[in-house]
């Protein structure tokens, strides 16, 4: 193992400790399914940990892992999709019964819109990120490159 890929891997150690749980707790309301939630917080640690050197130059780390993890839960709900037009269905997983009333009700009614407002609200309103890192890790253009 090069010094730089040891370096990587310290990082997403480091990564993993202090940032883990807070991303679970994001993606669990962008995906509204804590199992699939922490599936997709696991599989962008994978993609860390499967090329450590280039994580240790990414700037900011957990808003790359978010970004992942977000990626692969619309890919796991397009695959959804489409398994469904086929016939396949898919049962919703039950709301994870050790979260406080308020916030099962949240991420019900969460549940109930579209996928891209589900997203783009988790992201800004529970996760508290400005709108410009909302739609970095989303894809979006923002409305300045827009109108610039």
């Amino acid at each position: 193992m090069t010094e730089r890929t040891g370096m990587g891997m310290d990082r997403v150690q480091e990564c993993f400790e202090a940032s883990y749980r807070r991303l679970v707790g994001q993606l669990y309301a962008v995906c509204g399914d804590l199992t699939e939630a922490e599936e997709v917080v696991a599989e962008a640690f994978v993609q860390a940990a499967s090329r450590p050197g280039q994580f240790a130059r990414v700037e900011n780390p957990e808003a790359w892992l978010r970004t992942v993890a977000v990626n692969s839960a619309r890919s796991r709900h397009r695959r959804r999709k489409l398994g469904e037009r086929l016939g396949v269905t898919h049962a919703i997983a039950p709301l994870h019964p050790e979260l406080s009333t308020q916030r099962m009700a949240l991420v019900q009614a969460l549940r109930a819109l579209p996928t891209g407002q589900r997203e783009a609200l988790a992201l800004h309103y529970l996760t508290d990120l400005p709108i410009q890192q909302v739609a970095d890790t989303l894809g979006c253009l923002s409305a300045r490159s827009r109108l610039g």
